[in-house]
């Protein structure tokens, strides 16, 4: 039965983030995946550059545009 479990390997050791596997011996497949912090920055979306310029602010920075009543969607 194949099962998985999530580790940090750091300078030869293991970390497990969950549960740890209850076995002595096991063949294992290692998957190297970049840092959180890397995979954030990497699937950031950035705005397209033929849009710049054309925003503009509709309301104070302090306070909303809008009244706040306006702002519940469940009504």
């Amino acid at each position: 039965m194949l099962q998985s479990y999530q580790a940090i390997y750091d300078h030869g050791r293991l970390t497990w983030l969950r549960d740890k596997p209850s076995v002595e011996e096991a063949y294992v497949i290692v998957t190297l995946l970049p840092p959180e912090k890397d995979a954030v920055q990497k699937t950031k979306r950035q705005p397209s550059t033929r849009i710049a310029g054309q925003g503009k602010i509709l309301g104070d920075i302090i306070a909303p545009a809008a009244p706040i009543e306006d702002w519940n969607g469940l009504a």
